[in-house]
């Protein structure tokens, strides 16, 4: 008698295991998959209402991050091709601890005016503090339909997913994430698979 048992439990732990693998890779499968069928090459996107740059931090100096620069020298060109006719700047603004400015947007603009791209063209998102709020703004305080997104490759996924739920058609177009460093670029890639698992199950939830 202790045999039959004893497969019996063995049987109830591998199905628990089992559902419990669907439960936390299901939602990283679902976002990535949703995502990366809106990736797109330079030449293969748009048209569109606006080019959505995503803020990736300053220099000490105040100026763009080198994944920032990348991101914007992408959006410059898909300016230049005639993708859209606005570009979208969108980051974090606020007033530090001993009263200086940071301004992502603001130094967004300077350096993508920089590029070539006119000033008129730009719009300064200056609440830019999350993917999905980034693209719910875009559609609901700008007008945004259709987009292109610009972020580093592996974010662009979760990115595209997080404006669908924020109702834009949006594609992407991914700037390089090169790192001299490879835990630092190992760890940027790992850490979306908990960060797509959140998304899902924000959607699933309703949140």
């Amino acid at each position: 008698m202790r045999r039959p048992r004893a497969g019996r439990r063995r049987r109830r732990v591998l199905w628990g295991a089992g559902l419990l693998v669907l439960a936390v890779a299901a939602p990283v499968v679902w976002v990535q998959a949703v995502g990366h069928a809106h990736v797109r090459e330079p030449d293969d996107a748009g048209p569109a209402d606006a080019v959505i740059v995503l803020g990736a931090g300053l220099r000490a100096d105040g100026t763009p991050s080198p994944f920032l620069r990348r991101r914007l020298a992408v959006a410059a060109d898909l300016y230049r091709r005639g993708v859209a006719p606005r570009v979208i700047l969108s980051g974090d603004a606020h007033e530090r601890p001993d009263g200086t400015a940071y301004d992502e947007p603001g130094s967004m603009r300077d350096w993508i005016v920089g590029l070539g791209v006119p000033a008129g063209a730009l719009v300064l998102d200056r609440e830019g503090f999350e993917t999905t709020a980034t693209c719910r703004r875009a559609h609901e305080v700008y007008g945004v339909r259709a987009a292109v997104v610009v972020t580093q490759d592996y974010h662009l996924p979760r990115a595209l997913f997080g404006c669908a739920r924020a109702g834009v058609d949006a594609v992407g177009v991914g700037a390089s994430a090169e790192s001299s460093n490879p835990l630092r670029w190992l760890w940027w890639h790992a850490r979306e698979a908990p960060a797509s698992w959140r998304a899902g199950v924000r959607e699933l939830l309703g949140l």
